[in-house]
């Protein structure tokens, strides 16, 4: 049982926390309560709130489309009033443009071609927009005035600054190319560089908008002009400084220039030096020729279009190509002419321009490439002439000393070298300097199957027989001239000198080497030659010597008495002897022997023979008395025989 104190005390704890929770019941229901009347007061200003929002909406969304209208609207006006600005525009290109026109590009390329540019653009809207308008017409003719007035710049500037390439700069051109150290490139500025550029301005705007070619004819005949008068010009500076101081080059290259294009020919005797100034300035123009087209194809690029340029540039050359081969089948047409009246050595001067063409031909090629066959076809048709022309002198050379006269009064009366052969010598050693040449002319005549397949061995083989060919007709025809003489000691001297002169001609140059290519005992041949002559003039003092020899002489002892007849035999050998050597010394020392080595062998052999046999005959016959005055036939003693001798060939003795 629980006490009663207890119990109330526990009552009153419990009423107590009742207490506190009614209490916190109330307060919390009281905040709820607050608490819906704010949350009704906040829906209440929202709903407030979104239903302004809604108002302004939709009292603003009008109006900002309203103001967007507007701005389209505005800027549309821009645009129009721009576009309406821009088509009045046209309208004034023929006024505003009038005054820039009508001077002309002159001095003020850049605005000319944008007042073009504008009447173009004119034209282009005008065709679009309103063809039958009378404006159209009007800024036509100004674009067509433009136009001309253009192209007459474009003639006006090639006309005033294209000049001919100075001689002394085109010599330099060639010499520089030659020279393998040559420090600096010689370079050739046809146009100054501001003219050149307004050039490519106007050709590249005649092409893009011109629409016609009339300006690239005006160009290859203004350069086509200037290019031949640059030849004609470098012919004429050639001619002059040859004959004047033999100076070809400017100063500042002289001393590092060895040689023209090619050698030049040794001088030929009896021809005019005007002759060889001819040849020269040929081959010098060649050179230049190839030498300013290219420099002209190479300006030609940054003007012409380059589906024109090759044609342009076959016109550009035509005229000084032409003029330079017209030339050179004048110099095949006099060749012919001297080949007709037999003046072989004027048909030598197609050698070195023939020699000349062949070396230039490959860079000659290169350069007209593109051109037309025509064109191309010029150079191997004047090689071809020259080369036939020459075979032909080839030929009827090696003939015409085959069949040169005998004539009397054409013979050297001293038994000297005649002139056929020292011409024949020289003609031969004037091949040397055109070895290739010469036998690529006689390999042109060949229609062997080895001719097909030219080689420069079978073109030296070739000459080398050519060579020897002449030499066998010279040998035959001077057989037959010697036989013109009476005398067969002379006519032995004539050969002896003839065959000497020949050899000694053929081993001072390289001759000798071209002939044994195809005769190898040709030396050999040739000593043997001149030994026969000599010995076949020996032959001549037989009839002296034959006077002094035993032969038919009794054997006659010192002292004794000698019969009358013995007597006079004796005389007869003395006299005979004396006769024939004062009337051979008489004859013979007025005939030649130009080779003083073989003048002097041929007087030592004569004396040798001669005074020994004259000793061992006066030895015999000193102590016989043949006769009272012993010094009537014992006339000469043996050295002045010896001195007699050495008298001969020697018309100052």
């Amino acid at each position: 049982m629980i006490p009663t104190q207890d119990a109330s005390a526990r009552k009153r704890e419990i009423d107590e926390k009742l207490k506190q929770e009614q209490d916190t019941l109330s307060f919390i229901r009281e905040n709820l309560e607050k608490s819906d009347q704010l949350t009704n007061s906040m829906v209440s200003i929202l709903s407030s709130f979104e239903s302004r929002l809604m108002q302004l909406e939709n009292s603003i969304i009008p109006v900002h489309k309203q103001t967007e209208n507007l701005q389209r609207l505005q800027d549309n006006v821009d645009k129009t009033l721009s576009c309406m600005d821009h088509v009045i525009s046209y309208y004034h290109v023929a006024k505003d443009t009038d005054k820039i026109i009508k001077e002309g590009p002159s001095g003020r390329l850049d605005e000319y071609l944008a007042c073009i540019a504008k009447i173009q653009k004119a034209v282009e809207y005008f065709q679009d927009n309103n063809p039958d308008s009378p404006e159209l017409n009007t800024v036509k003719v100004r674009f067509e005035k433009g136009k001309e007035l253009l192209e007459a710049e474009f003639h006006s500037l090639l006309t005033r600054y294209s000049k001919p390439v100075p001689p002394i700069l085109i010599l330099d051109m060639i010499g520089a190319d030659d020279e393998l150290d040559t420090q600096e490139e010689v370079t050739l500025d046809h146009l100054p560089e501001t003219v050149l550029q307004d050039i490519i301005c106007i050709s590249g705007w005649l092409v893009e908008y011109g629409r016609n070619q009339d300006f690239m004819n005006v160009y290859f005949q203004i350069r086509s002009s200037q290019l031949d008068r640059s030849v004609k010009s470098l012919k004429e500076h050639f001619r002059k400084s040859s004959s004047s101081s033999g100076v070809l080059y400017s100063p500042a290259v002289q001393n590092k220039r060895k040689d023209t294009p090619t050698k030049k020919p040794p001088k030929r005797p009896g021809k005019d030096d005007v002759l060889d100034i001819e040849i020269d300035s040929y081959i010098h123009c060649i050179s230049a020729f190839v030498k300013l087209a290219q420099s002209e194809y190479q300006l030609l690029t940054y003007i012409i279009p380059e589906h024109h340029q090759k044609k342009t540039f076959d016109s550009l050359i035509q005229e000084a190509l032409d003029n330079l081969m017209l030339e050179g089948d004048n110099i095949v047409s006099a060749a012919r002419r001297a080949i007709m009246r037999h003046d072989y050595s004027a048909v030598l001067t197609i050698f070195p321009i023939l020699k000349h063409l062949k070396q230039t031909k490959p860079e000659f090629d290169q350069v007209l490439q593109g051109t037309a066959a025509s064109t191309k076809n010029k150079l191997p048709s004047l090689i071809t002439s020259m080369e036939t022309i020459g075979a032909k002198a080839l030929e009827e050379f090696a003939d015409s000393i085959k069949n040169d006269p005998d004539k009397e009064y054409n013979m050297p009366k001293d038994g000297t070298v005649h002139e056929l052969t020292s011409n024949a010598i020289l003609f031969l050693q004037q091949l040397l300097d055109f070895q290739e040449t010469a036998g690529a002319m006689l390999a042109s005549q060949e229609t062997s199957s080895s001719a097909s397949s030219y080689s420069s061995e079978f073109s030296r083989r070739l000459l080398s027989t050519y060579i020897c060919k002449v030499l066998g007709n010279l040998q035959l025809n001077l057989l037959s001239k010697s036989k013109v003489y009476e005398d067969t000691a002379l006519s032995a001297i004539f050969l002896h000198n003839n065959y000497n002169y020949t050899l000694k001609s053929l081993e001072k140059s390289e001759l000798i080497q071209l002939v044994s290519v195809t005769q190898r005992k040709a030396e050999t041949q040739y000593r043997e030659l001149i030994e026969q002559q000599i010995q076949s003039y020996q032959r001549s003092w037989l009839k002296v010597t034959e006077y002094i020899t035993d032969r038919n002489m009794p054997a006659f002892q010192p002292g004794a008495k000698l019969k009358d007849k013995e007597r006079q035999m004796i005389k007869d050998k003395f006299k005979g002897f004396n006769d024939g050597l004062e009337e051979l010394c008489k004859i013979q020392k007025v005939w030649a022997i130009p080779d003083k080595d073989q003048r002097d062998a041929i007087r030592q052999a004569q004396k040798r023979m001669i005074t020994q046999a004259y000793r061992a005959f006066l030895q015999r016959y000193t102590n016989i008395s043949f006769t009272k005055n012993p010094e009537k036939y014992h006339k000469y003693r043996p050295e002045q025989v010896e001195a007699m001798i050495e008298r001969l060939f020697d018309t100052s003795a």
